[in-house]
């Protein structure tokens, strides 16, 4: 995979800083996107930052071009983006939390599909990976516009898919149950950890879903949970 170029939006965050170091020890270039990142947060020659607000339609396709323009190609989207709001039923939902949870789960993921699937679709093996979540398989009470927005989400991948299997190019979505990270620990101090699921695990899985072995595999809604599933 080492010629390969991969993007990864919300290349900082919590799953985001897993993903994006494993890629880096493959060998790939590699280029990190979130709201504020710096090329310290990656030290390594084929890391480069790239400060982007992806709800921001403009600033996605300047970002995308980018790419295009530095590296001349692009094999790998790996969208990790998001956003998390509960505790409201939807009745109690306000404007700015039905926005937010649209904007960063949903609007964001049409942008940078949108801008980078023509260039993906060049490559002739171009991989596509979003992170969704298992929450969103089923209802749930007092998360109607998080659960919402990534259900939508999952439906837009697999769209994508459908849409450029003539070109070679796979499109999944992984939705992962609570992960084993600093901040879900924060937020949620008296859980159960060990029932959450490894970060490394969903590392794996979407690496794996990135490689030639996958070239069949597309238009797929992954669940992966952990030991309360």
């Amino acid at each position: 995979m080492k010629e390969k170029v991969v993007f990864i939006t919300g290349a900082k965050g919590g799953l985001g800083s897993f993903i994006t170091r494993r890629f880096l020890e493959t060998g790939v270039t590699v280029v990190g996107a979130s709201r504020s990142i710096s090329q310290q947060d990656f030290p390594g020659p084929n890391f480069t930052a790239l400060a982007v607000d992806f709800t921001t339609a403009t600033a996605v396709n300047d970002a995308v071009q980018s790419v295009i323009t530095r590296f001349g190609r692009l094999d790998v989207l790996v969208h990790l983006l998001g956003g998390f709001a509960g505790g409201q039923t939807v009745a109690e939902t306000d404007d700015a939390t039905w926005e937010r949870m649209r904007d960063l789960n949903l609007t964001s993921s049409f942008y940078v599909l949108r801008a980078a699937v023509p260039h993906l679709r060049k490559s002739g093996k171009g991989r596509i990976v979003a992170i969704g979540s298992l929450t969103a398989v089923e209802p749930h009470p007092q998360l109607g516009a998080y659960i919402t927005f990534k259900a939508a989400l999952a439906m837009l991948v697999r769209t994508v898919a459908l849409e450029n299997k003539d070109a070679g190019l796979t499109a999944n979505v992984v939705l992962p149950g609570t992960m084993d990270t600093p901040e879900n620990r924060k937020a949620i101090p008296n859980a159960d950890f060990s029932k959450w699921i490894q970060p490394s695990d969903v590392v794996n899985l979407v690496l794996s879903l990135t490689t030639e072995r996958a070239s069949r595999v597309t238009g797929a809604a992954i669940p992966i949970g952990g030991r309360n599933v």
